[in-house]
């Protein structure tokens, strides 16, 4: 009986895809870990920002207790009677309604009574005369009676000894809050007689999330086992003439509150995004212009007014993801409008299953499919994975839903990462076996039939190709070349990428000629690629060992000067290690020339065991640095003299900075046959230069 298996080739791939899958689950289980929220929630302060609520027309108005409001009439807390007198005046400007984000815990500091305490060399008529003048408390609460005024309370933590007293709340509850919800101990209110003459009471807790912005703003709470509403949502039930909210349960959460035709979806424990608005750019609402009728105070006709605190030594300072620094009658300003207009933000309750779809979907594009492109396929399916998931998620905010692009993305990102690793890896190993395996073969026929020049072309076809620089990495400008002599030698570049924020360089020369100089040369670059890709996280590391790998079984004694710079693309850090090479040049923006002389050690392979040191110089945007061989310096002329680094300094000086970095190269190659002068080349030269771009 016979059946289908996979040949070695496919049991490789499937291992591959297995252990995408294994990445995608790993990224999944860090994201529970560390909170889906916490990742994406950067994502959605980006959409409010991009698309905050129109700033106009407003329907609430703030007047702002400000700096010029204290320097007139005193520090806060201010006086009742001028805190009745703000009332009063913005009731005569007819405003919808009148909300106090503030709260009055104490009796007036200046009563009658007070100030008598305060004089005792007061005659007895006076001080008489002046207790049986009225409370500025009583004062203040008639006008807060006869005036529209909502009035805020501060929940506490705390859970009171005994029974805590019962506040009104007038706002109605058709049913029970769910467990849920978040339950307070009691409540700092306002004193009786302003307390008890309030239209209605909201709670203005808002607690920042940790990182220390505020996103929400509690809708409904339990104060002392009794159902409250926020004062935003008080404000929004009281300008709708409406008297009972409508909890809507999911499970042991709150899903939402029903306010009349308006639906206000809320976290389960009764906070509601806040839709941010866009920052006006009329004048800011002073006080003053209340209590002095000053322009424009009007602004206030039918409109529901907040007052709120921003002098200094009274404001309630806070962050929102569309302002570092505003205040806390801001907050409540904008849920309020956003209530009004039924705008809202919410996570509906099929994000969850929406989101492991599209997960799922993505993890099998990245295994399956974006590993089958070729070219730029895999860049342009990459980038669709990404733009796809985000896109959809911004147009998703546009309508009011919260959906997650985050959390997929990166699953997705860390399965195809995985796959598109390892099958490079593999392409890779496959690659350098057939290649090495064809240079065996060519390298025999060459020594069999004296043809060194197929030798050379075998060595040189083991560089990157001058033409493909280019496209090496968007962070820099690559160009190398090398110019052989007329027999095979040593010389050798390399380009390698370590990760997506550093990349390496690396120029060398192995000693003596011929084949055998050729095949070191072989060696070298292979094991110096192998190391770097290994150990690439510690350059100085990786030339030890570089160093004792070149150095095991070579009983020939032969060694190779080596020149590595690792470039971390993100910051221009640029480690640099000299193994007894050339020492390189630095061009800057600006068109210096700096002569390098990093640290390092001896050449590879002549002291096994040698500790090497790494220097580390910061690249500006626009630097170059330039890698030469010793076939350059020691190019001789005619007459015997050497080209020296003195030629090269003058070149590059010439070489204008912000032109092709390739005329770097050329210029010094140029310069040297013209040196020369017809003289036959005694060494390789080669040049390899990079420009940090970002």
């Amino acid at each position: 009986m016979t059946g289908l298996s996979l040949t070695p080739e496919g049991h490789a791939v499937r291992r591959i895809r297995l252990f995408g899958l294994v990445a995608a689950l790993v990224m999944a289980g860090l994201l529970g870990l560390f909170g889906r929220e916490n990742v994406s929630r950067p994502i959605f302060d980006e959409w409010q920002r991009l698309s905050p609520r129109p700033a106009e027309p407003a329907k609430v108005e703030i007047v702002w207790i400000d700096e010029a409001s204290i320097r007139t009439i005193g520090p806060w807390p201010w006086p009742r009677y001028i805190m009745a007198k703000l009332v009063a005046k913005l009731e005569e400007d007819q405003p919808r309604l009148i909300g106090l984000d503030m709260l009055f815990p104490e009796a007036d500091r200046s009563s009658p009574d007070a100030f008598v305490s305060l004089y005792p060399e007061l005659s007895a008529s006076t001080a008489l005369e002046i207790r049986s003048m009225p409370s500025m408390d009583s004062l203040f609460g008639q006008v807060i009676g006869q005036a529209p005024v909502i009035l805020g309370r501060g929940g506490l933590d705390v859970i009171p000894a005994n029974d805590p007293p019962v506040m009104a709340v007038e706002a109605q509850f058709a049913r029970r809050l769910p467990k849920g919800v978040k339950s307070w101990g009691q409540a700092i209110a306002n004193i009786p007689a302003l307390d008890d003459v309030g239209l209605g009471h909201g709670l203005l807790n808002g607690d920042p999330d940790s990182d220390g912005t505020v996103r929400y703003v509690p809708l409904v709470a339990t104060v002392a086992s009794q159902a409250t509403p926020g004062f935003a949502l008080e404000l929004a039930r009281v300008a709708s003439g409406i008297t009972t909210l409508v909890p809507v349960a999911d499970g042991a959460g709150l899903a939402g509150i029903r306010l009349g035709q308006i639906w206000l979806p809320t976290l389960p424990d009764g906070r509601m995004r806040v839709p941010y608005r866009a920052a006006t750019r009329r004048p800011a609402l002073s006080a003053l212009d209340i209590l002095y009728d000053l322009p424009p105070s009007k602004r206030v006709d039918a409109k529901i007014v907040i007052v709120g605190l921003s002098g200094a030594g009274t404001a309630d300072v806070i962050s929102t993801p569309l302002a570092e620094k505003t205040y806390g009658a801001v907050v409540q300003a904008d849920a309020l409008e956003a209530m009004l207009e039924g705008r809202t933000l919410s996570r509906p309750g099929w994000a969850w299953p929406f989101e492991g779809l599209l997960a799922a979907m993505l993890i099998a594009f990245a295994i399956r499919i974006l590993p089958l492109f070729r070219g730029a396929g895999p860049a342009f399916g990459a980038a669709a994975m990404v733009v796809i998931p985000f896109g959809g998620s911004w147009a998703a905010f546009t309508q009011g839903w919260l959906l997650d692009p985050v959390g997929p993305v990166l699953t997705a990102a860390a399965s195809g990462m995985t796959v598109l690793v390892l099958l490079f890896a593999k392409a890779r190993s496959d690659r350098m076996a057939l290649t090495a395996s064809l240079q065996e073969q060519r390298l025999g026929a060459a020594r069999a039939a004296g043809e060194l020049s197929a030798a050379r072309n075998i060595q040189l076809g083991m560089l990157p190709r001058r033409e493909t620089l280019a496209g090496f990495d968007p962070a820099v400008e690559v160009d190398a070349l090398i110019e052989p002599a007329r027999s095979i030698g040593g010389d050798f570049y390399d380009t390698i990428r370590l990760d997506e924020d550093r990349v390496c360089f690396l120029v060398g020369d192995v000693t003596g000629k011929g084949v055998p100089a050729a095949l070191f040369m072989a060696l070298s670059k292979a094991l110096a690629k192998s190391v770097l890709l290994r150990e690439g996280h510690d350059l100085a590391t990786a030339m030890t060992q570089l160093n004792d790998e070149i150095a095991r079984d070579n009983g020939e004694d032969m060694f190779v000067t080596m020149l590595v710079g690792l470039l971390h693309t993100r910051t221009g850090a640029l480690e640099l290690c000299n193994a007894g090479h050339e020492n390189p040049w630095l061009v800057t923006a600006q068109g210096d020339v700096r002569h390098l002389r990093p640290e390092g050690g001896p050449p590879l392979s002549v002291v096994p065991g040698f500790a090497y040191e790494c220097e580390t110089l910061t690249m500006e945007k626009g630097d170059a640095l330039v890698i030469v061989s010793d076939g350059i310096t020691e190019a001789q002329s005619p007459a015997g003299d050497f080209f020296g680094s003195a030629r090269i300094a003058s070149v590059l000086k010439g070489w204008v900075g912000k032109a092709k970095i390739a005329e770097a190269s050329d210029a010094l190659l140029a310069e040297v046959r013209a040196f020369e002068d017809g003289a036959e080349a005694t060494d390789d030269l080669t040049v390899l230069v990079f420009r940090y771009l970002t």
